[in-house]
């Protein structure tokens, strides 16, 4: 059964694309909004996308993969996610990714069991002034250690 999108996000989608020359052009907040919709972009959602914006699915497909905010499946109620590049990695974040999934009880790419929690590395959180870094869901957090990441987990509900 192929996924269709709710009367309000059909709407919301007409008055987004209605702001741009070309339709093909919003697909970066349509795909926000799929992924609202849907919790994640699955190969489903991305030919759905690909329809209303009059485009191959693989031009949806590279924007993606492109991007790290958006999931390709389910993630947690939290997704937390460890920047691995040069300036965090020199200031600990390897070991700051191991502590996590020892503590989660997770690996790379896992979501916990009870869906509160996935793990993930980026490339870059554009935040090496902070680094070693992580963003959960939008929030990002710096200048970590095991101590803070503790706090910041024990405050999410």
């Amino acid at each position: 059964m192929s996924p269709e999108f709710s009367d309000r996000t059909k709407k919301r989608i007409d008055k987004i694309v209605a702001r741009y020359p070309r339709k093909e052009a919003a697909i970066l907040p349509v795909l926000h909004l799929t992924q609202q919709e849907f919790g994640h972009i699955s190969d489903e959602e991305e030919k759905l996308v690909a329809e209303l914006l009059g485009i191959k699915p693989i031009e949806v497909r590279e924007v993606v993969t492109f991007y790290t905010m958006l999931n390709q499946r389910p993630v947690g109620k939290y997704h937390i996610q460890i920047c691995s590049n040069l300036s965090c990695s020199l200031l600990g974040a390897e070991s700051l990714i191991d502590y996590l999934k020892e503590k989660l009880g997770i690996e790379l790419g896992e979501t916990t069991e009870d869906k509160k929690f996935t793990l993930s590395t980026v490339e870059c959180l554009g935040a090496c002034e902070q680094a070693p870094c992580m963003m959960i869901n939008f929030d990002y957090y710096g200048h970590l250690d095991k101590k803070k990441i503790d706090e910041i987990l024990d405050n999410l509900k």
